[in-house]
């Protein structure tokens, strides 16, 4: 994300296991910045996963024409 843009945040409520916050604040850690990390990587890998889901129809036909015919590379491929 870039520093420079304005980003409005909304406060919401989590809850925590007391042990876990407890360690956290030990640690100096920023809750909300992980939190958002945490989700940013969650949201990457289920829009991925839809992603998937939603072309394996053409991924596999993709991979039949593959194994049928080979890749236009294969020729200068030197490993």
């Amino acid at each position: 994300m870039p520093s420079t843009s304005v980003r409005q945040k909304k406060t919401v409520s989590v809850t925590l296991e007391p042990t876990l916050l407890e360690q956290a604040r030990e640690a100096g850690l920023n809750l909300s910045a992980i939190l958002s990390q945490a989700l940013q990587h969650e949201i990457r890998a289920s829009e991925a996963e839809k992603w998937k889901q939603e072309n394996s129809d053409g991924l596999q036909e993709l991979n039949r024409i593959i194994d049928e015919h080979g890749l236009l590379s294969d020729e200068y491929r030197t490993f």
